[in-house]
C-alpha cells in the first residue's frame, strides 16, 4: 500500500481524531519518547475537555500542522522559536499511534516540514531539531534527512533515575536546498 503523506492545518474532525490516539489513556508510549522528563502530559476525558485545552489551542495555531496519512490524522510538527528576534526557530514532531513509527513516515513528515518553513520563511537561515539522547529514533531522522550535529550538552536531561543528553541538530536553507 502507498503511503501518502502530507501536512494540512487542524480542523475540528483532525482534532477530535488526535485526542483519540493521543490524549485519552493515562500513559501513552508516545509520551515516554516527547521530552518526557517534563512531566507534562494529561489526559484528556472529554474531547470538549481537550479542545477548550491549552494543547488543543497550540494545536491549532500557525505553530502546528496535522501530519495526515492516506487521508487519516496520525501526528503533528511544530515549530517554536527559540529567540524571534534572532531568527532562531526549531521544529518538533509527534506520531501518537506507535504502529506508525519506523517506517519513514516522521522522515517524510519532517523533510515536508522543514520544506514548507523554508518556503513560508524566507529570511530564515536555519532550522533545528533538539532531541534528547534517549530518543534514538529522532536522532535517527536528523541524521538521515542531512541535519548535522550542532551542540551535544551533556547529562542534563534527568529521567528515571538516569541522565541524558540534550542534542542540537540543524540545517541551514542553502544545505536543504541542495539536498533537496
Amino acid at each position: 500500500m502507498t503511503k501518502r503523506i502530507t501536512l494540512s492545518s487542524f480542523t475540528s474532525d483532525s482534532l477530535k481524531t488526535i485526542w483519540q490516539q493521543g490524549f485519552t489513556e493515562n500513559d501513552p508510549e508516545w509520551a515516554k519518547w516527547n521530552a518526557p522528563y517534563y512531566e507534562d502530559y494529561q489526559k484528556y476525558s472529554t474531547f470538549n475537555d481537550f479542545k477548550n485545552s491549552e494543547v488543543a489551542t497550540y494545536l491549532l495555531s500557525s505553530s502546528c500542522k496535522c501530519i495526515v496519512l492516506n487521508d487519516k490524522p496520525i501526528g503533528t510538527v511544530s515549530k517554536n522559536w527559540k529567540d524571534e528576534k534572532t531568527r532562531w526557530l526549531d521544529i518538533g514532531i509527534v506520531i501518537y499511534n506507535s504502529q506508525y513509527w519506523s517506517g519513514g513516515i516522521g522522515t517524510t513528515a519532517i523533510k515536508l516540514w522543514i520544506t514548507e518553513i523554508f518556503e513560508n520563511m524566507p529570511h530564515l537561515k536555519h532550522v533545528g531539531l533538539t532531541p534528547w539522547s534517549g530518543n534514538q529514533g529522532m536522532i535517527h531522522v536528523a541524521k538521515k534527512l542531512g541535519l548535522k550535529k550542532e551542540a551535544q550538552i551533556r547529562q542534563v536531561r534527568y529521567w528515571q533515575g538516569i541522565y541524558y543528553d540534550s542534542l542540537e541538530f540543524g540545517i541551514l536553507r542553502d544545505e536543504w536546498h541542495s539536498k533537496f
